[in-house]
């Protein structure tokens, strides 16, 4: 779990700074519609959420549009991933990469028809057949901070990383983010995996267009609420899930996989970022699940009267952040606290599910990767996975990043490793 933006950093692009465009599906072909040109500021980069067709009938993983928003030569993403603190060993920036914003269609919580949007990039080479990558972000509270909408993402650095080294990335933005309509509904474990896997669809089906395909294996890394959404994905593909593809490799980073220990954690400001973590799972559970009668059981005054409408999707993390008390002791009821320390019945029952993401037995390797000076997510959380993982008897290996100070540099530390081992995978 991660708000990357809590600076609030306004995002330029000069790359952005061409004309996109847009390319439409209609049936089963390509159609041209009007150039879009790719948003220039942070406040700009959140779209308008697109409204389901009531006659939504296509296939789950369809295309909807295609905007390329990313082509850059070799020498060109080295500069860039360096600048964003991606040290990528000697030669292993092989490729340029081309990247695009793709909708595609999905299903939300109850099954209903909906879209949701990604990043797709690809290496500029002559590879007919590509190995992929599905990478799963961290924690966003603005929907216009995602890989597929903001050029300044750690995310879209992460996809142009892959990329560079000759695999496809799929990068999704879950739902209700980057051009998903609604909400993001924040941890639920059936959207967690159907996004992603729809999202796969897309990206196979947009490749295939220039005679290009992906491999079956997928390889899955993610981030912070990325690494419980790794290891979610992965079994559901090792169950059979998609007719097409299969699990490849496991590389999850830094994910709070004892759910219930972490929002524990927070509610007794025991991380770092506290009061904002925990209203953002109070909010987003609250839409599911029903947590509290009204905000005013869960809120202290005056913030029972505001916290609902900052976690919109619509406001940054730094203006969320500006808005709330730095500690869930200020925030929160005593009651509500109590209640998250100490959950019973159906929040019992629904955290669980989210404990318990790394209770099977992968039949691919599984590396975790985390660091000791992680006060967001603590390690203690990785190690709570590998002791699933070796209680099912499954290959594993947890890996101390020692040279990351934070929760959010562990990703950069590792992203070269976890590309090496993906492309050594065979």
């Amino acid at each position: 779990m991660t708000f990357t933006r809590l600076s609030g950093r306004i995002s330029t692009s000069g790359v952005l700074a061409l004309v996109c465009a847009t390319t439409v599906l209609a049936g089963t072909g390509y159609a041209d519609s009007k150039d879009a040109s790719a948003p220039t500021d942070q406040r700009a980069s959140a779209p308008t959420p697109q409204a389901t067709h009531p006659q939504q009938a296509a296939a789950r993983g369809s295309v909807v549009s295609v905007t390329p928003v990313v082509d850059l030569d070799a020498e060109e993403v080295a500069a860039r991933i360096k600048k964003a603190g991606i040290e990528a060993k000697p030669g292993q920036v092989r490729y340029g990469v081309r990247a695009y914003r793709i909708v595609y269609r999905t299903v939300d919580t109850q099954g209903r028809p909906t879209t949701a949007s990604e990043l797709v990039a690809v290496p500029r080479n002559g590879d007919r057949e590509l190995r992929v990558v599905s990478w799963l972000h961290g924690t966003e509270v603005f929907r216009g901070e995602v890989a597929s909408v903001n050029d300044e993402s750690t995310d879209r650095d992460s996809a142009l990383l892959f990329a560079s080294t000759g695999l496809a990335v799929s990068a999704p933005d879950y739902l209700g983010l980057g051009e998903g309509p609604g909400s993001h509904p924040y941890g639920h474990p059936k959207a967690t995996v159907t996004a992603p896997q729809d999202g796969l669809r897309a990206a196979r089906s947009f490749v295939r267009r220039d005679g290009r395909d992906l491999d079956r294996r997928v390889l899955i890394s993610g981030f912070s609420q990325g690494g419980p959404a790794t290891m979610m994905l992965g079994r559901a593909l090792q169950q059979g899930i998609d007719p097409y593809f299969r699990l490849g490799a496991l590389a999850p980073i830094a994910g709070p996989f004892d759910l219930t220990g972490f929002e524990a954690a927070a509610a007794d400001d025991g991380i770092e970022r506290s009061s904002l973590y925990l209203a953002y799972f109070a909010t987003a559970w609250n839409r599911m699940y029903g947590l509290y009668a009204t905000p005013k059981d869960a809120f202290r005054a005056p913030y029972d009267k505001t916290v609902e409408s900052l976690f919109d999707g619509n406001h940054t993390g730094a203006e969320i952040g500006a808005a709330l008390p730095k500690t869930s002791k200020e925030l929160f009821t005593a009651d509500f606290l109590d209640k998250i320390r100490n959950p019973t019945g159906e929040l019992r029952r629904n955290l669980k599910v989210l404990d318990t993401t790394c209770d099977w037995r992968p039949q691919v390797p599984v590396h975790l990767f985390h660091s000791k000076a992680d006060e967001d997510v603590l390690f203690k959380n990785s190690e709570h996975c590998a002791r699933q993982l070796a209680s099912n008897g499954a290959a594993h290996q947890l890996s101390e990043v020692k040279d990351a100070d934070s929760h959010s540099t562990t990703v950069v530390k590792v992203l070269p490793q976890v590309a090496r081992e993906f492309n050594a995978t065979r």
